[in-house]
């Protein structure tokens, strides 16, 4: 399939103000000169394919989205390398993850091919607002509302708009920072089997606000989710994967169908197996959680997305108690392997796996 795009030159901002914006971006706050849409019907399939000024959508308040929630997005990051070259990390691999919400979420799959053209136009055309500082980064958000002009539930809506907005993101972890703290939810729980825990859709998120809100009461940083049938099994964290360190083994909660299978949560296992420790997916039990970090056994745990990176969890918050984890510091496995990615996508580290995507 081949889409031509129109193209809608905006009026850039000035190089003073964007200059001034991209040293200090708050994240999602700012964003640049273009966005991408592409829309989809029954009768045409995917058409009007345009790079135009960004800007507000002018929709119907019946518009089916709004009403009963069918929506999908994705994120990702392009960087810009000290050489003066702009990256991407596992376009391709986000492409795939995206038609995987879409059929979950009973939407038209977009051809990979043309999700990674769409942020290669976005990227190229809005270059500048590539930040150069090392850690920052211009964020990606594609996404996918049902535009049908209905109330009717009659199914999957017949009209859909695909969109790329970019916004400048400085470095979410800074060297030094103090680990996580987590509270583990009992009250909510995130997905349960056969729902769209394994979509990356609005919906998810929205239900997890109360549950964050919580853990903000608590003193915490983010909140943990367990499994909904028993309560017991660890998923994941947040909007983000975790992973637990013993010694040189890794162990990450497997892919039951209620955690999002996270891109680089799949980068830090095959990351892990090329620099020599054991990695695998299991499942970790809160009541091992805590009785292997009081015994020592388990000496680090840390968590893994797109807009954190990889990040310490150093203590945990319960109704059935507090512990620490590896002291509560930062250990070597989670700063080696975040060495290792980050320097991947900097340029810094070789790229054995193929993951950087260069914009033209």
């Amino acid at each position: 399939m081949t889409i031509t795009f129109t193209v809608q030159p905006a009026d850039r901002l000035p190089d003073p103000e964007r200059e001034q914006l991209l040293a200090a971006p708050a994240f999602g706050e700012v964003f640049s000169d273009h966005m991408i849409s592409i829309q989809w019907s029954l009768q045409n399939g995917w058409h009007e394919a345009q790079l135009a000024p960004y800007g507000p959508l002018l929709l119907d308040p019946a518009t089916q989205v709004f009403h009963y929630g069918q929506e999908i997005f994705e994120g990702l990051k392009a960087y810009r390398r000290p050489d003066g070259a702009v990256v991407t990390f596992r376009p391709f691999a986000h492409a795939e993850r995206f038609n995987r919400s879409c059929e979950r979420m009973a939407m038209p799959p977009l051809p990979e091919a043309a999700f990674v053209e769409a942020l290669e136009l976005l990227v190229a055309t809005d270059r500048a607002w590539v930040p150069e500082q090392p850690g920052y980064s211009l964020y990606l958000r594609p996404f996918m509302i049902a535009t049908q002009r209905t109330l009717g539930f009659y199914g999957p809506s017949n009209a859909y708009r695909f969109m790329v907005i970019a916004s400048p993101a400085g470095a979410y972890f800074q060297a030094g920072a103090k680990p996580l703290t987590v509270w583990l939810s009992e009250d909510y729980t995130r997905a349960a089997p056969g729902g769209t825990g394994a979509a990356k859709c609005g919906g998810n998120y929205a239900g997890t606000l109360v549950a964050q809100a919580q853990a903000q009461q608590q003193g915490c940083d983010q909140v943990v989710w367990l499994d909904a049938a028993e309560r017991r099994w660890v998923d994941e964290m947040g909007t983000s994967n975790l992973f637990f360190v013993y010694g040189s083994r890794l162990v990450t909660p497997e892919l039951s169908g209620t955690l999002l299978p996270g891109v680089t949560r799949d980068s830090v296992l095959a990351l892990a197996a090329e620099l020599g420790y054991t990695a695998e997916e299991g499942r970790i039990g809160v009541a091992d959680w805590r009785a292997d970090a009081e015994s020592g056994r388990l000496t680090e745990v840390f968590s893994c997305g797109t807009s954190s990176m990889i990040t310490s969890v150093g203590h945990v918050r319960s109704k059935d108690g507090d512990w620490t984890v590896g002291g509560g510091r930062p250990g070597p496995v989670t700063s080696r392997l975040r060495e290792e990615l980050t320097g991947i996508q900097s340029g810094e580290r070789p790229d054995p796996f193929g993951w950087v995507h260069k914009i033209a």
